[in-house]
C-alpha cells in the first residue's frame, strides 16, 4: 500500500496518507494508457471541415457547348471537378470522430496513470484548498510552495467555483473534479495535485 505525505497550502507536512493499492499501486499499462489518450483526442475533434461537391457549387447549369461537332470532349457543366472553379471529388464533409472505449479499459488506463504519478513521485496530496474568494495569487503561491511545477492538474473534491476560476487564471494549471478526471489530463500534467477529500471520494467510488 503506497504511502504519501499530506501537505498544507504552505507546503508543510501535516500527515501521511495510505493510498489504495487497487487505484494508486498497480503496474502501469502503457498500451491501455495510449488507447485512452488516442480516444480522448479523437473525441475532442470537431470534424467540421467541409468543401463543396459539384452539386453544391453555384452555377454550371448551362451546357458549355453542344454535345457533338466541336472537336472538344463532351461536357455537361462548368462545375464538374476537372474544370477550374469546379467541385471537389470525394470532398471532406462534417463527420463524428468520437468512439467509446470499454469501461474496464478506461478504468485500467485511469488507474495506470494515477499509479505512474505516484511511482514517479509526481503526485502531491493537499490537505485542503480553502479560499474565501477568487484568489489567483493565493493559489499560485500555494502551488509554488508545494512544488507543483509549471503544468499542474489540481483535482478537487467538489465544485469549488473560487478554486476553479482562480486556478484557471494560472498559466499551465488546470482544475478538475475527482469524478471528471481523465487519463489524458493526468499524463499531460507534470504534477498531479489532489485534495485529500478528492482522494477519499475517488477511493470510495472505485475501491
Amino acid at each position: 500500500m503506497p504511502s504519501i505525505a499530506v501537505v498544507d497550502m504552505a507546503g508543510k507536512k501535516v500527515a501521511d496518507l495510505n493510498l489504495a493499492d487497487a487505484i494508486f499501486g498497480i503496474e502501469p499499462n502503457a498500451v491501455v494508457m495510449h488507447m485512452a489518450v488516442v480516444n480522448y483526442l479523437a473525441n475532442q475533434r470537431q470534424g467540421t471541415q467541409s468543401t463543396l461537391t459539384r452539386t453544391e457549387v453555384s452555377g454550371g447549369g448551362k451546357k458549355p457547348w453542344r454535345q457533338k461537332g466541336t472537336g472538344h470532349a463532351r461536357q455537361g457543366s462548368t462545375r464538374a471537378p476537372q474544370w477550374r472553379h469546379g467541385g471537389i471529388v470525394h470532398a471532406p464533409k462534417p463527420r463524428d470522430y468520437s468512439y467509446s472505449l470499454n469501461k474496464k479499459v478506461r478504468k485500467l488506463a485511469l488507474f495506470s496513470a494515477l499509479s505512474d504519478k505516484v511511482a514517479g513521485g509526481n503526485m502531491i496530496i493537499l490537505d485542503d484548498l480553502k479560499l474565501d474568494g477568487f484568489k489567483t495569487k493565493t493559489v499560485a503561491e500555494c502551488l509554488k510552495a508545494i512544488g507543483a511545477g509549471k503544468k499542474a492538474l489540481v483535482v478537487l473534491a467538489d465544485n469549488n467555483a473560487y478554486a476553479v476560476k482562480s486556478i484557471r487564471n494560472i498559466a499551465g494549471a488546470k482544475a478538475t473534479q475527482y469524478n471528471t478526471i481523465n487519463t489524458y489530463d493526468i499524463i499531460n500534467a507534470d504534477t498531479l495535485v489532489m485534495v485529500k477529500g478528492a482522494v477519499e471520494k475517488l477511493e470510495e467510488v472505485y475501491a
